[in-house]
């Protein structure tokens, strides 16, 4: 499968009125020919170019890992031979699904959020993906135990579901071949994000670095940010290969978001052998196990970062990444039902 990626001026010419015409007629045009062909996954998703979110990251990981098995993969579309679908939460084209969309086909619905806690504020995201759900949806993968109670919590029972997280790309994202000694240096923390949502973390960075013991303690931000730092280095985003060297670099995670369900950015950090310092919140506590250490308060940082030196061979040791390979074991559990 290719995954084409739209450049940066087709995604604003998509926002004009002509595309919005244009696509109905190119999505029967695609349907048509897509009739005597077959794929063993189709597979829903906008794709993005690197360096990009963490869904977009491990659906990537995911279909490489599908391909490097010898399955044939389509993207949006379902072929007249195809058995299965994945659509991943709402980032694809809806009306596109629906024209594609058959009753013999084995759909699965891979969710994120809730989208309302995880930004913060509910746009009816999360209700168009119910929508979509109850529509199609053969089962439901939630990236995480947390992910699959808050829907419930919240009234949104979504059709099946079975919880499987993410994985990242193990020839990318592993442990260093040999680290520096810690002795005589100090204790390297990293933070990353894509995104700019203030509930990445944003609040407990500005903290840190009004905070941290700079004699004992060197902090790096990777991704995107409007924050200013005094203390901690920033590093604009940087696509998989060169983020994976920059975080074996490192000895400490910091994972602050909120209500993240299942942050690719910390399962990244944890496969290269990174313990994490985490916000007890969404998902973080189910991905670190005792790979790391928990806070709830800012004012619990600096104590934490101390306990996490003292223990960071036995933190290291401590971590457990699902393989990308077990992941994919069980996407094509749930797909061929």
């Amino acid at each position: 499968m290719a995954l084409r990626t739209k450049p940066r001026a087709a995604l604003v010419h998509a926002r004009t009125a002509g595309w919005r015409v244009a696509r109905p007629v190119r999505t029967r045009v695609d349907w048509l020919a897509s009739r005597r062909d077959r794929a063993d996954v189709a597979v829903f998703h906008e794709y993005a170019p690197p360096p990009s979110g963490g869904g977009n990251q491990f659906i990537r990981a995911l279909t490489n890992e599908l391909q490097r098995r010898g399955l044939t993969l389509e993207a949006n579309r379902i072929s007249g031979g195809t058995g299965a679908c994945l659509f991943n939460s709402f980032n694809f084209d809806f009306a596109r699904l629906r024209r594609f969309a058959r009753d013999d086909v084995r759909m699965v619905h891979r969710v994120d959020g809730p989208i309302g806690v995880y930004r913060g504020f509910d746009d009816g995201t999360d209700r168009r993906i119910l929508e979509l759900n109850r529509a199609f949806a053969n089962a439901t993968v939630f990236q995480s135990r947390y992910s699959l109670d808050k829907h419930r919590e919240l009234g949104l029972e979504l059709g099946a579901p079975v919880v499987i997280p993410n994985a990242p790309d193990p020839a990318i994202f592993h442990r260093p071949a040999e680290r520096a000694p810690l002795a005589g240096r100090k204790l390297r923390v990293i933070a990353t994000s894509w995104s700019m949502n203030a509930r990445k973390g944003g609040d407990v960075l500005a903290w840190l670095d009004e905070h941290v013991d700079d004699d004992r303690y060197e902090v790096t931000f990777a991704g995107q940010t409007e924050l200013r730092f005094d203390r901690i280095r920033i590093v604009g985003p940087l696509a998989s290969e060169p983020l994976a060297e920059l975080l074996r670099e490192h000895d400490v995670y910091l994972a602050a978001s909120r209500d993240d369900p299942c942050s690719n950015a910390l399962i990244e950090a944890l496969a290269c052998g990174l313990p994490a310092i985490f916000l007890r919140s969404g998902g973080h506590p189910e991905l670190v196990g005792e790979g790391g250490i928990g806070f709830d308060e800012l004012e619990e940082l600096p104590g934490v970062l101390d306990r996490l030196a003292g223990e960071l061979e036995e933190r290291r040791a401590a971590i457990r990444v699902p393989t990308l390979g077990d992941v994919a074991d069980r996407y094509l559990e749930v797909l061929r039902g």
